[in-house]
């Protein structure tokens, strides 16, 4: 079975095996610190209400047939010490059946995370990590050489993210096509990172520059994927340039390492090297178990049936991106940024211990881990970890709409001093006690400009918009 086999992607698929562990490992521990707050038994949209209204066929997982925090906690910290064991090479350890079931309890514990995670994890990386993870369960260890059409399975996926997002945006906002999106979105993304700023003050025609050689990672480059090598490992590597531009200029969670993480995946070490790092089963005469090609065609069939639904997506002019078609995740839409804000708005979260709210009440303003606040703050680099609350205040700032399920037992929680919703924050201006009243505030923030910065400070210029919620008085007041 020479043909099913690809001894020279041993290396490519070592170091992406290592790297999708290294995200499943962030993926679980992010769900482990958060999920009290957000999704547990007395979150802000509980677990179980969420499963009370959705059936198992439309959100499968452990989680639908019992749920507790303490559940809840064993399985996520669970995922991150599995998670851990196979980035230092447990799954290579074991004889190929148990690798396969490490990769699939791994897939099966964060499907059942992601299918009770709600709005939180209503995000494009969270389907891609499940794809993704779900390809690695038939990528073989070191009991056998690459399958390759599992190998050829991961450039279907890399091609769709990449070439999806390309399309997204040329389908999408104008300012695509006129080459200026790049002059807003670093200051508007959702949370820029420590380099944004110095981003977005390029000059314009550098911006003009970045776009066009975005349309040109995304739109052309994909379909070298697909050509012989060296020429899939070129187009491989300049996906990875361009994503490691984008983990520079801000916080996507994930989904730029892992995206590079499939890339990688694609190159042809020994044809970059000469010939070095020759794979172990080359002139071994050995071949895979009958039963694992048996699975890996029947996966792969799988993936080509569901792949009508993306195709079809990709073909439409009203294109979804980030959407999936079936419970499991498997084979979804991508795509990010159809549409760039011109104007950065930020809610500013603030609480009072008086008593009584007079015109000279005095506001201290909560302060969150990633996105901005304090205007003198420079952004930090949280990603490849998700800050989901943070994530969620930039959508409530476009639309209160995107808030309506989670925001006012947000406030209620922080009028009730909640530890937990308090561990997700950055700065409790009520170290004490939780205060009198809580309120928000709508601002519109930019960057400051050279000359502002030399003489304040600061980062970041921000002027009020308009009340978002009206102070809310808590019980003890």
């Amino acid at each position: 079975m020479e043909w099913f086999t690809a001894p020279e992607h041993w290396l490519s698929r070592l170091v992406f095996q290592r790297a999708l562990a290294a995200v499943y490992l962030v993926a679980f521990l992010a769900a482990a610190r958060q999920f009290r707050a957000l999704i547990g038994e007395r979150g802000m949209t509980p677990v179980p209400e969420f499963v009370r209204r959705v059936p198992f066929r439309s959100a499968p997982g452990l989680f639908q047939w019992r749920y507790s925090d303490r559940l809840f906690a064993c399985c996520a910290w669970a995922g991150a010490a599995l998670s851990a064991a196979v980035l230092v090479g447990a799954a290579d350890a074991v004889p190929l059946w148990a690798a396969m079931l490490m990769w699939a309890v791994l897939w099966a514990l964060y499907l059942s995370v992601v299918n009770v995670g709600q709005i939180w994890y209503g995000f494009g990386w969270e389907s891609l990590l499940l794809e993704t993870g779900f390809l690695a369960v038939f990528l073989g260890n070191a009991d056998t050489a690459p399958p390759v059409l599992t190998m050829w399975l991961l450039r279907w996926l890399l091609f769709r993210v990449e070439f999806g997002a390309g399309l997204i945006k040329w389908r999408g906002d104008r300012c695509w096509r006129e080459l200026t999106c790049l002059d807003y979105h670093h200051e508007t993304q959702p949370m820029p990172g420590p380099l944004s700023w110095y981003f977005h003050r390029l000059p314009k025609p550098l911006h003009r520059v970045e776009t066009g050689a975005n349309h040109v990672a995304q739109l052309i480059v994909p379909f070298g994927l697909f050509l012989p090598q060296p020429g899939a490992t070129v187009a491989a590597g300049i996906i990875v340039v361009t994503q490691l531009w984008l983990v520079l200029s801000g916080n996507f969670a994930w989904l730029n390492w892992l995206t590079i993480a499939l890339a990688l995946s694609v190159v042809d070490v020994p044809a970059l090297t000469g010939g070095a790092g020759k794979s172990p089963w080359q002139g071994t005469g050995g071949g895979p178990p009958l039963w694992y090609a048996v699975l890996v065609c029947a996966a792969t069939a799988l993936v080509v049936v569901l792949s009508y639904w993306p195709v079809r997506n990709l073909l439409s002019r009203h294109q979804r991106m980030n959407s999936s078609f079936n419970a499991f995740h498997l084979v979804n839409s991508y795509g990010a940024f159809g549409s760039v804000t011109r104007v950065r708005h930020e809610i500013v979260v603030e609480g009072t211990d008086e008593e009584l709210l007079t015109e000279d009440t005095v506001w201290r303003a909560y302060g969150f881990r990633g996105k901005p606040g304090d205007v003198a703050r420079l952004p930090r680099q949280f990603a490849p970890y998700h800050l989901r609350l943070d994530w969620l205040m930039w959508f409530a700032a476009l639309s209160p709409a995107y808030a309506r399920s989670w925001f006012e037992p947000f406030v209620a929680r922080l009028l009730e001093g909640d530890r937990d919703t308090l561990r997700l924050l950055g700065h409790n201006p009520f170290p004490d006690g939780p205060p009198t009243h809580v309120r928000a505030l709508l601002y519109r923030y930019r960057f400051t400009t050279r000359q502002e910065r030399r003489a304040t400070g600061d980062w970041w210029d921000r002027t009020l918009v308009r009340e978002f919620l009206p102070p809310v008085r808590g019980r003890r007041a």
